[in-house]
């Protein structure tokens, strides 16, 4: 929808090997081509924007296929791969043909997450940066390497991704990659599969970040929380709040935080609208790509060495 509602984007073919999927998408976009294969499209089409929304397992040969196909500008559904090695060779594949890739960690285009990232200077000097995931989907399993189907790859990877958006600067540095400490927390079912972890961070922006993922909730959530100096930001699903300092109503000579309820986040948040609108004023040359394969691989970089904490 997000593609159709862009006046410069023409959607011409579409392809899934799921025959009743792909019979479906073609009812609602009955002006495309359908193919059953991505090698069947490359045959017969030219497209400037390759859209690749597959399972996890199958990232790394649809985009080596996709940059083969030589156009202008690949979205790619995050993760970036299952894993930083598969990420290298996309990225090698990329760099030797000069494909630029956009990868879909769509809360960098969120108005909501934009406007928590303006509002930082704010809260004063960062202290401490926690963010949290909860589904009932595992946490972590060995067994699902070659699927992807575990959290920290699955939404983890867009808690992580979020929280190196809001430390990078205008510049995109996000004062280096985060640096693992600790994992704890740690807990396993009877299958040895990990329902719960706390994982642990710093780097030369906040020396106190962390991230709880948790797999056993009858519900989903996702919340970052920034604690700073003067002030606080509170942002997930549904949530937007800023806190600031003001003099306590409670004690004499205390400052306490209270809530600036003058800010309030946007209605529609427009990540979908405005990653295509990024992807759009790219091939425009009039401005950079929001999420690069880079931004995407140093996420997956992180979640690797989580990984390694766990076995």
């Amino acid at each position: 929808m997000a593609m159709l509602d862009n006046n410069r984007i023409l959607l011409i073919a579409g392809v899934d090997t799921d025959s009743t999927t792909l019979q479906k998408w073609h009812d609602a976009n009955k002006k495309c081509i359908v193919y059953s294969s991505s090698a069947n499209l490359y045959a017969r089409q030219h497209s400037d924007i390759i859209v690749i929304a597959v399972n996890e397992k199958s990232h790394l040969k649809e985009t080596l296929d996709a940059i083969q196909a030589k156009p202008k500008l690949i979205i790619l559904e995050k993760p970036v791969a299952l894993n930083s090695i598969e990420a290298k060779l996309i990225k090698d594949s990329a760099t030797r043909d000069n494909i630029p890739i956009i990868v879909n960690h769509e809360r960098r285009f969120a108005d909501d997450y934009n406007k928590a990232k303006s509002l930082m200077n704010k809260i004063g000097t960062i202290t401490s940066i926690r963010g949290s995931l909860h589904s009932g989907m595992k946490v972590y399993s060995p067994r699902e390497e070659l699927t992807g189907f575990y959290s920290l790859l699955h939404d983890g990877t867009h808690l992580i991704d979020i929280i190196l958006f809001l430390l990078e600067d205008n510049a995109g540095d996000s004062g280096s990659i985060l640096s693992l400490s600790a994992v704890t927390g740690i807990k396993k079912d009877e299958k040895g599969e990990v329902r719960n972890l706390n994982a642990h961070f710093s780097c030369s922006k906040c020396s106190d970040v962390s991230i709880q993922i948790n797999g056993e909730s009858k519900f989903f959530g996702f919340e970052v929380d920034i604690t700073g100096t003067e002030g606080r930001i509170l942002i997930g699903n549904g949530i937007f709040r800023l806190f600031v300092k003001e003099e306590s109503k409670l004690y004499s000579n205390f400052y306490s935080l209270e809530e600036d309820k003058s800010v309030k986040g946007p209605k529609h948040s427009g990540y979908f609208s405005n990653m295509y609108k990024n992807a759009v004023e790219f091939l425009d040359g009039k401005a950079e790509l929001k999420s690069t394969l880079q931004t995407g691989m140093n996420t997956l970089a992180i979640i690797d060495r989580i990984k390694e904490r766990l076995h």
